[in-house]
């Protein structure tokens, strides 16, 4: 039997992907969970008591938390990177790490092929190919779910078919869950008009008085909340997420072109990241220059859409990283943040490195660098040029 590797995550795509690889076509599976930090220690029991119970040949979790931190969620930050102003790549950014780990695992076990139970219609079936295909040229991809052009409904009704024992009724949404937010993908997101029911989402709303909160930010990176102090910024961003989520703060619908070339819609719950993102620009907007800010938004607004569309690992990715993390050398300082059911607000920040010092002025009130004689003729030689073209261009009524 040829041996296959299969991006398990324990849901509906997967665990039809496993049966009918095993059953169907005859393949040694081996299911592989890449653990990007959605998983508690009961989750993760239980979907390898579910692969185990399909006949497989092995399940492995991959733990890659500390890697997705320092490889890709460490740049996103200090990249500000929101997709369309809105999306913190929280499912595009983990599935190059997941492609990745699978390659890497799939050689090292020489399996002859790799499998994974995107669709047809998104995002992650080019991702996961891209990442294959150059990291194991070599073998085959196998991807049931877009290839047999199936609905949910109908891998539901063959998992009954084979006695498979889940709960469907939750099935009808897919969930995908990571250190950096949780997809929520439904009926609802098929559409253009209509919003996902307040049980689709993870996370209740059970937090409803108001609460501040300090992030403490060291180059960049989150070392600290509350005054806590955390050596790796993973646990901190597990905290701030631990705080907020209960609140129903991060919940929205992303709308965006997709790399095939269509629209898509996908629900989305991040607290943690959208806050910690927020908070980060924030104090970037007191300690960075004006073309500081200027070129590394640019910058990372690139870097976001590539990653987005699979394309870690070209090597402008690398130079990338490098510009945005040399940008970070005085992003430090506490941002204060205010959290309330559905919504947080930034308070404010502290820093040593802040731009904003009165002992150069206070805006609108006084200045302390210049005189005013100073802005006269700074004014007239910055608007010498726009001047002169109006005057050679004037004509006479």
């Amino acid at each position: 039997m040829k041996k296959v590797v299969l991006a398990y995550s324990g849901g509906l795509d997967t665990t039809f992907c496993a049966l009918h690889l095993s059953k169907d076509l005859g393949y040694e599976v081996h299911a592989v969970l890449v653990n990007t930090g959605g998983f508690s220690k009961e989750e993760l029991e239980t979907v390898e008591s579910r692969a185990k119970s399909l006949g497989i040949a092995s399940f492995k979790i991959l733990e890659v938390v500390d890697t997705y931190y320092q490889e890709v969620i460490k740049y996103l930050v200090f990249g500000n990177v929101l997709k369309n102003q809105t999306y913190p790549l929280s499912v595009s950014a983990e599935r190059i790490l997941q492609a990745k780990s699978l390659a890497e695992y799939a050689k090292s076990i020489g399996a002859k092929a790799v499998a994974h139970g995107s669709t047809g219609a998104g995002n992650d079936q080019v991702r996961f190919d891209m990442i294959f295909q150059t990291i194991v040229p070599d073998i085959e991809i196998i991807t049931p779910i877009r290839d047999l052009k199936l609905s949910r409904q109908e891998e539901i009704e063959y998992l009954k078919k084979h006695g498979v024992s889940m709960n469907f009724e939750k099935a009808a949404y897919s969930i995908n869950k990571g250190i950096w937010g949780t997809s929520v993908g439904g009926k609802e997101t098929l559409t253009s008009s209509e919003y996902l029911p307040e049980e689709a989402w993870p996370t209740q709303v059970t937090e409803t008085d108001p609460k501040e909160i300090k992030l403490t930010f060291v180059q960049g990176e989150l070392k600290g909340v509350n005054g806590e102090t955390f050596e790796n910024p993973v646990d901190a961003i597990q905290k701030v997420q631990a705080m907020a989520a209960p609140y129903g703060i991060g919940r929205d619908i992303h709308v965006g072109d997709t790399i095939i070339g269509i629209k898509g819609r996908v629900g989305f719950e991040a607290a943690g990241p959208l806050i910690i993102i927020k908070g980060h620009q924030l104090l970037e907007k007191h300690t960075l220059t004006k073309w500081q800010l200027f070129w590394k938004n640019q910058q990372a607004e690139f870097y976001g859409n590539h990653l987005h569309e699979g394309h870690y690992l070209d090597p402008v990715m690398r130079n990338l990283e490098a510009f945005m993390a040399s940008t970070q050398q005085f992003v430090s300082g506490d941002v204060k943040v205010l959290l309330q059911p559905y919504r947080f607000t930034l308070i404010g920040i502290e820093s040593d490195h802040d731009l904003m010092s009165s002992k150069f002025g206070s805006y609108g009130e006084m200045n302390k660098g210049y005189t005013g004689e100073d802005v006269k003729g700074f004014t007239r030689i910055l608007g010498n040029q726009t001047a002169i073209f109006h005057k050679v261009n004037s004509t006479d009524d």
